[in-house]
């Protein structure tokens, strides 16, 4: 009888989820990847570049993770985006507030562990209240507002809330064939979108974008099938080993926040072991910290005055309650989520451009003249 050693499933997936992320953060920092950049300059500038960029990691993880659901090699419908319960109210009113305070806070959560690796003190403090937020949101005193009220509004299918769960059967095809069909569609329209633009044809333009989207595939690959295991010889059911939620992740930067502070502070509890998600965030954070380094362009950074504080920590309050009740960030939502084709995940993209647009005017409201002074 083969005996499953569990734990070095674990420390290979924990390896390799360090490996892509360490790549992540380096590519995230020579491309100024950035979702809130790439929405704000959409809004302020009507520039395309960096909405491109994203568009095209879209496209990507579309494209990768269709493949690899067709192949066998991982099932989408054991991540926590594709479940039959759509929590629609969590999910809109949660994008909206990340949106809002991804803003305020200069970046969403992926580029928060970039700009920290390279520098900048106003991050850290961001990562820590958006850690602490995120934590009271998942098992403090906010969650009491998410789960009785927010997550009370919620409906319920007859299939997995995924697009190839629910056009299973649809035409003869099978569920696989439809999601092959409809990841191959919807990510060339993503890719379409984005190399329609000749000059967007640089290299660091296609380096963020399929840095990024290949970078999801990898995590979804590493948590789905590297670390999965059939039949765990202690509970003998099958097991995602390596993950916070037992299930299937992929990239995700708001509850790793609170899981890392978790693991942190009470780190000689023998419960407390380390995740994928942790790991990602170790992983970009030294990325960054790496390539800032060799190309000379570490610099320390910290706050302008009180009321740059009071944005960031506003922002990344915002951010930890959003991310979490949305069930994920612009990286979790908007492109992991995004990837498995969960309806989700789509209600989620539009409030991450509407919390930005009215943090936008927010600002610009923070910032005009006053007609009194």
């Amino acid at each position: 009888m083969n005996t499953v050693d569990l734990t070095a499933i674990s420390h290979q997936a924990l390896w390799a989820s360090f490996v892509i992320t360490f790549l992540l953060g380096a590519i995230m920092q020579r491309t100024s990847f950035c979702t809130m950049g790439a929405i704000s300059d959409f809004f302020i500038m009507s520039d395309l570049s960096r909405l491109r960029q994203w568009a095209l990691a879209i496209g990507i993880a579309i494209i990768g993770v269709a493949i690899l659901s067709a192949s066998g090699s991982i099932d989408t419908t054991k991540s926590i985006y594709t479940s039959n319960r759509l929590p629609y109210l969590s999910i809109i009113v949660g994008s909206i507030c990340f949106g809002f305070g991804m803003v305020l806070a200069s970046g969403c959560g992926s580029k928060t562990l970039v700009r920290i690796g390279a520098g900048n003190l106003k991050s850290f403090v961001v990562f820590l209240v958006l850690g602490l937020t995120a934590f009271m949101t998942l098992r403090g005193f906010l969650a009491l507002v998410r789960v009785h009220f927010l997550d009370s509004f919620f409906i319920t299918l007859n299939s997995h809330q995924d697009l190839p769960s629910i056009f299973d059967g649809v035409f003869g095809l099978s569920r696989l064939s439809a999601h092959l069909f409809l990841g191959l569609t919807l990510g060339g329209c993503f890719i379409c979108f984005a190399l329609l633009k000749k000059s967007f044809w640089t290299f660091n333009n296609l380096l963020a974008g399929c840095g990024v989207g290949l970078a999801i595939c990898s995590i979804w690959w590493i948590s789905g099938h590297l670390a999965f295991v059939s039949e765990d010889p202690n509970t003998l059911q099958e097991a995602y080993l390596a993950t916070n939620s037992g299930r299937m992740e992929s990239l995700s930067f708001v509850a790793p926040y609170a899981y890392l502070l978790d693991w942190l502070m009470f780190y000689s509890d023998v419960s407390k072991v380390l995740t994928i998600g942790v790991v990602a965030i170790m992983g970009m954070v030294i990325g960054s910290f790496f390539h800032a380094s060799i190309t000379r362009t570490f610099l320390w950074e910290t706050f302008a005055n009180a009321q740059d504080t009071g944005n960031h920590v506003f922002g990344a309050v915002l951010m930890g309650f959003g991310g979490v009740t949305a069930l994920g960030c612009t990286i979790g939502q908007g492109l992991s989520g995004i990837s498995t084709l969960a309806i989700g995940s789509f209600l989620a993209l539009p409030g991450f451009f509407f919390g930005t647009y009215l943090a936008l005017r927010y600002l610009q409201h923070q910032l005009a003249p006053n007609p009194c002074s």
